[in-house]
């Protein structure tokens, strides 16, 4: 391999940059955890797979926000310490949205029956895997600095290893490409398979009053399945990118423009789900809102009443970020 690019300079703006993105992240983050905890009428099963990625996301957040904030400049206990955290979450981050990916796909297209076996085996891999090799890698020393040519400050794979181009495709960047192939095709699976089930529906039960009211359900789960693999490439391209401009030895790995973008795609995975799942859900949104007003209104001394059946019994169509196998089943017996 050719000898490595002198360490990329990070300016003062492009760590502004990406230290908000890592605290909005850790914020979305830790909000996704709230509701999870706060809530427990809206702890469905895909949603506490949410809540392992968010908990993944939000340690990958914190590790990278002391990376860029120490702007590393040699290997040190440290910067390892960082780096094998940042190489531990952000790994499990990618297994456990694959995981999201697999176990909709498993009970809304196969139909199969999911209970705590396939639950364990997600925890198994999902944070067994990246244990294992975060651990190989620091025991083997490949954990150290990388002078910012494959990251945005924080450590990673040590630039003196002279594997390190295995050891940059273990600890992270087979597990990004795989999910890049992974994600759309079991989404756009998803996809095709509620859409000839609403067709269905339609097609033999078009007398049916319910039918009508899944409309929008159906719309609101569609843009979801569409828009979670797109986001998830759209954020994590550029690191990819930047990582096959270091194997060709190219000096556009330092482009400002790229390594914004990498350091922002990195780190803001937390805060895009956050988006999605909290603030573009109904149901959570409003709850959010509601407990902002009642604590504003507490604050204030006023009364304040609102509907206890509505805040215990959410609308099922409104509650769910991704499509519920249980909400499905009823169209999947129409094919």
């Amino acid at each position: 391999m050719p000898q490595p690019l002198p360490p990329t300079q990070l300016y003062a703006a492009e760590r502004a940059a990406v230290l908000t993105s890592c605290v909005l992240s850790s914020l979305g983050s830790g909000l996704l955890v709230g509701t999870h905890a706060l809530w427990p009428e809206l702890r469905t099963r895909p949603r506490e797979l949410l809540l392992y990625l968010s908990l993944a996301d939000l340690l990958s957040a914190l590790s990278y926000f002391y990376g860029v904030l120490q702007d590393f400049d040699r290997t040190s206990w440290d910067c390892v310490l960082q780096g094998a955290v940042s190489t531990f979450s952000n790994t499990s981050s990618f297994f456990w949205t694959m995981a999201v990916a697999l176990y909709l796909y498993v009970t809304i297209v196969k139909g199969s029956p999911t209970g705590a076996g396939l639950l364990c085996c997600f925890h198994i891999v999902s944070w067994g895997v990246p244990l294992a090799i975060t651990i190989a890698a620091v025991a083997l020393k490949k954990i150290g600095y990388d002078a910012s040519n494959v990251s945005v400050g924080w450590c990673w794979v040590n630039l003196d290893a002279e594997d390190r181009v295995l050891w940059m495709l273990l600890t992270g960047k087979v597990w990004e490409i795989l999910a890049y192939v992974t994600l759309p095709v079991l989404y756009i699976l998803i996809k095709r398979h509620i859409n000839r089930a609403h067709a269905a529906l339609l097609e033999y039960r078009p007398i049916l009053s319910r039918a009508p009211a899944l409309q929008p359900w159906m719309s609101t789960a569609d843009k979801k399945l569409i828009l979670i693999p797109v986001i998830f490439i759209i954020l994590r391209i550029w690191s990819t990118v930047r990582f096959i401009l270091t194997l060709c030895n190219s000096p556009a790995v330092q482009n400002s423009v790229l390594v914004v973008l990498h350091g922002i795609g990195n780190t803001f995975q937390g805060g895009a789900n956050c988006i999605m799942f909290v603030l573009c859900t109904r149901v959570v949104r409003a709850r959010l809102l509601s407990s902002i007003c009642c604590c504003h209104h507490n604050d204030m001394g006023w009364p304040w009443r609102s509907s206890s059946s509505s805040r215990q019994h959410p609308d099922p169509a409104e509650s769910e970020d991704v499509p519920d196998p249980e909400r499905t089943k009823p169209l999947l017996s129409s094919t």
